[in-house]
């Protein structure tokens, strides 16, 4: 049965993403930005609340971008992100603060390839991927498969996932206009589990009724499945670290939450939700 505290997660969820802070209580926590951190925010939320008081930890998604400029405006504690900040994120946050972010790793991920589970195919090439997001290649025959239009789906651009495909599989070059831009990688999995011809990517953690392409960045070495392994030693083409950024240094109950998250007990959670558990690393 959901507790109070519980609720208040899912509350925070629901909070506008562009509300200024609220008047809250000292020991309340405010984390805002990227949807494949959702459900992992979610987790270490409820665990923390349930073993420390009056604690209270908000939880919102909406994208690594959203987060980002909620940290600029200051109406996040904790800005959640699938990738790193840009160096323009990193200048204006500076000029209104006066000093650089602090960026802490708090899992390690891969970017998937999402395939239906009826699909033929176990392998593409990262070109072959690119070519289809680019609108290049538009028909499974072409990649060894059925003669079917392969239906694309995405997430949107405010999506740190979506900027760190573009800039590490389309080496920054443009997504096809027909692309079905999906908000949260949950909506992406679960479209390409209901679409024999569909493709999608996001998180590892999001794997249910779909299946993964395994993944040849060089020919000369064979295709890499998304799996533990290859995504700590990052010989999987497609692995990352997801962030945490803030303001300046932590204290108090930020510092408390962020302290649990990189605890034993927290990189547990990690590892149960699907990502990979990661030495928290600070700048």
């Amino acid at each position: 049965m959901p507790t109070a505290r519980t609720f208040a997660v899912l509350c925070g969820i629901l909070l506008s993403l562009a509300s200024p802070r609220p008047n809250r209580a000292a020991e309340t926590v405010t984390i805002k930005g990227s949807d494949t951190l959702v459900i992992l925010n979610q987790r270490w939320a409820e665990r923390y609340m349930a073993t420390h008081g009056k604690a209270i930890v908000q939880v919102t998604g909406g994208g690594s971008g959203t987060g980002i400029a909620s940290l600029l405006a200051g109406s996040t504690d904790i800005c959640a992100s699938s990738r790193p900040m840009k160096e323009k994120e990193r200048v204006a946050l500076k000029a209104k603060t006066g000093r650089d972010p602090v960026e802490i790793a708090v899992a390690k991920d891969g970017i998937a390839v999402y395939l239906n589970s009826a699909n033929p195919l176990s392998a593409l090439t990262t070109e072959q991927v690119a070519l289809v997001y680019r609108g290049k290649i538009t028909n499974w025959k072409d990649l060894g498969g059925p003669d079917q239009k392969i239906i694309l789906y995405s997430r949107e651009n405010n999506s740190g996932t979506y900027e760190f495909f573009k800039e590490h599989v389309l080496k920054k070059k443009d997504f096809t206009p027909f692309a079905q831009c999906l908000p949260g990688t949950a909506s992406v999995a679960n479209a390409v589990a209901r679409d024999k011809r569909g493709i999608g990517f996001g998180g590892a953690a999001y794997a249910k009724g779909i299946k993964f392409a395994a993944l040849q960045a060089d020919p000369a070495r064979p295709a890499i499945l998304p799996d533990e392994k290859h995504i700590l030693d990052g010989t999987y083409p497609v692995s990352r670290d997801l962030y945490y950024y803030l303001r300046g240094d932590p204290a108090g109950p930020i510092k408390d939450f962020i302290d649990f998250a990189l605890s034993p007990e927290g990189q547990a959670i990690v590892a149960k939700v699907g990502f990979y558990p990661i030495a928290g690393k600070k700048k």
